[in-house]
């Protein structure tokens, strides 16, 4: 069970469709909810507990028919179990089998289409918003983020000891379209020979809809918070410029002892007292990020300690002077192996990128201090003499394993030095 909790903070250990032992829970756990015999009853608060379809035409009107669109003209036709309305994004695939509740709210994943590989989904349903530290323990930010979701089989029935509600209940809850019953291997085989490409989510007789580019357009301003955040109470200040930060981040750092002052992605650091800064995660293209950039070079001249993670290590690269490009499409999983340019020691990560660093426009005073072993791209840079290092996975994990959450501690020695 320990191994479970290592992928997500909402975990699948025990959870599925149907529990095998007459509906009771091992290692004491309570027993799962069932579905009531016949009809719903009129105060069963969610619908996801139970296939309420007596036939086709009851499929249908519960799940309406919908389809998929590819820019290049594909189309997959499946039914309906989120918000039946349409979208557009760009649509991308992750390999992931567990840890939908933490992707689906990574703020990554806004304005894409997220297709899901794993062919079960749902089966442990949706945890409710408890927090802890002014932080949420189950999710990565106040709402979903993702802009759709693709599934092959959706689970109608869900099993857990946290859930409070369904997959589809929770998507229709923020108005997010989801489609089930489409040929989620196909469609992934299609995007990697293609690449990633703009697709939208409309329903059958419903309305059309053009495609719309995330990666054209500042989405960062989507995702960041408003107003500076302050937790915990320690006497180092590391500061977090939130390009669309995981809460995870957070929670990591102020477990090792420091005070974290999340700020907006365009807050001004010129006059902020800090022992050092984390540049987080987040969506859409890195060059567009310019007055990002332009604080991450102050932070430099300054000489404080720096990490960035995700889109935070591809503004550094930019910074220092380096090129990003768009990858044919990206790394979206928890199961990428990164291999220690210092070491030679190799560490499974979760990855949700599709930008990356070219290390050959690096400058003679930067080095590549992680390189993903499946395509030889850039998975981190550090400078060669000064506190500055950056990752293009997630240390934090969540969901993911957690091999390289030791970063989090090196980077906190460094303020400590």
């Amino acid at each position: 069970m320990a191994l479970v909790w290592g992928f997500s903070k909402f975990y699948a250990g025990w959870s599925h469709s149907g529990l095998s032992s007459g509906g009771r829970a091992p290692h004491g756990l309570p027993p799962a909810r069932k579905p009531p015999h016949g009809p719903l009853p009129p105060d069963f608060p969610d619908p996801g507990w139970y296939f309420m379809a007596q036939g086709p035409s009851s499929f249908s009107r519960e799940f309406p028919p919908a389809r998929l669109v590819l820019e290049d003209g594909l189309t997959y036709a499946g039914h309906s179990f989120g918000h039946p309305g349409p979208v557009s994004g760009e649509v991308v695939f992750s390999t992931g089998m567990v840890g939908y509740p933490e992707a689906l709210t990574d703020p990554s994943f806004y304005g894409q289409i997220l297709a899901l590989t794993f062919p079960l989904i749902g089966n442990y349903g949706i945890p409710g918003d408890d927090k802890h530290d002014g932080l949420s323990r189950f999710f990565e930010s106040c709402r979903i983020q993702a802009a759709g979701l693709i599934v092959s089989d959706y689970s109608l029935n869900f099993s857990h000891w946290e859930a409070v509600r369904s997959l589809a209940h929770w998507l229709e809850e923020y108005k997010v379209p989801a489609l089930m019953g489409i040929d989620t291997r196909t469609l992934t085989k299609h995007l990697r020979e293609r690449g990633s490409m703009l697709a939208k989510i409309e329903l059958d007789g419903g309305e059309a809809i053009d495609f719309w580019d995330p990666n054209a357009h500042r989405i960062i301003e989507k995702v960041s918070i408003d107003a500076p955040v302050e937790y915990g109470e320690g006497e180092r200040v590391v500061v977090v410029l939130d390009c669309g930060c995981k809460e995870s981040i957070v929670g990591n750092l102020l477990e090792r002892g420091v005070r974290v002052k999340r700020v907006p992605h365009d807050f001004d650091l010129q006059d902020e007292e800090f022992d050092g800064v984390v540049v987080s995660s987040g969506p859409g293209d890195p060059k567009l990020c310019y007055r990002q950039i332009h604080q991450i070079r102050h932070v430099l001249r300054r000489e404080k300690p720096l990490l960035g993670i995700c889109l935070g290590h591809q503004m550094l690269a930019l910074a220092a002077g380096a090129e990003t490009y768009k990858m044919k499409y990206g790394h979206r999983s928890q199961n990428q192996p990164v291999m220690n340019e210092d070491t030679g020691r190799c560490y499974i990560t979760s990855q949700n990128h599709g930008f990356a660093v070219d290390t050959q426009t690096l400058p003679e005073d930067w080095k590549p201090w992680f390189t993903n072993i499946n395509d030889g791209s850039s998975e981190g840079i550090r400078h060669r003499d000064k506190p500055f290092m950056s990752v293009q996975f997630h240390p934090e994990a969540a969901p993911g394993p957690v091999d390289t959450m030791f970063l989090f501690d090196d980077f906190v020695r460094m303020v400590n030095a």
